[in-house]
């Protein structure tokens, strides 16, 4: 039987609107049975609001007030997207794809394996070891399945999902930012300078192997590029959507 295709999109660097309108319709591509697989980095320093997120949480610090903002289509906590990865898994319904196990926790198994095959050894938070700490950045709190460095996270991610597709879409912390200088990255945890485009390839590299599946680089269609650019213009461009709660 022929390996399932899961298509690869090049790499990408866009501002905080086009992303997040580029993930929902994965998304919404993924419904449609597409599954899809991209990474990419941001044009500025941008901070993300997760979709319940009360948009005035971000004023309580000047660091983070100063920065562009945009809300996600996804669940969670506030995020400083700078000096990253960011990934973005879009999965249709049902098997190959879907099989029971929650991806929240293989894609961090996955993800960790990749650091690994770079030498930067990440640990799982286990169930039962979760910790909250003040205010509202996602990476001071650690929910099970994120990867640690020790006492500090590197990996967290949120999930959306559509009539039994999921996307799901996360950070993996290369350095610190001066936005937000209480969150160390791989760089000042483990002294290795790691570049994007090679933690983009080993970790589609470990997924490819992990699930069997044929990872094969491929383009957005026209219809897609079409839903983006009317997504960022309804949408995740607008302040009624950005500051909705």
């Amino acid at each position: 039987m022929p390996a399932a295709t899961c298509r690869l999109l090049p790499w990408s660097v866009a501002a905080g609107p086009h992303h997040m309108a580029a993930d929902q319709t994965l998304l919404e591509s993924a419904a449609a049975g597409l599954a899809s697989l991209r990474f990419y980095g941001w044009s500025e320093a941008t901070l993300s609001l997760g979709y319940f997120q009360p948009e005035r949480l971000r004023h309580d610090d000047p660091l983070l007030a100063a920065l562009p903002f945009v809300r996600r289509p996804s669940g969670g906590s506030t995020l400083v997207h700078h000096r990253e990865v960011t990934y973005a898994l879009a999965l249709p319904a049902g098997r190959p794809w879907q099989s029971g196990e929650p991806w929240l926790p293989r894609m961090h198994g996955i993800l960790a394996a990749a650091l690994a095959r770079l030498g930067v050894t990440a640990n799982p938070v286990a169930p039962g070891a979760e910790r909250h700490f003040e205010g509202p950045l996602c990476f001071r709190h650690f929910t099970a399945g994120d990867l640690l460095i020790g006492e500090a996270k590197v990996v967290g991610s949120a999930q959306r999902k559509l009539r039994g597709a999921l996307m799901q879409h996360g950070a993996i912390l290369l350095e610190q930012s001066p936005h937000t200088p209480s969150l160390p990255g791989i760089r000042e945890l483990t002294g290795r300078r790691l570049a994007a485009e090679e933690v983009a390839a080993a970790v589609a590299e470990e997924l490819a192997r992990q699930t069997g599946w044929d990872l094969a680089p491929g383009e957005w269609t026209a219809g897609e590029q079409r839903r983006v650019e009317e997504l960022v213009a309804t949408r995740y461009g607008q302040d009624a959507w950005n500051r909705k709660r």
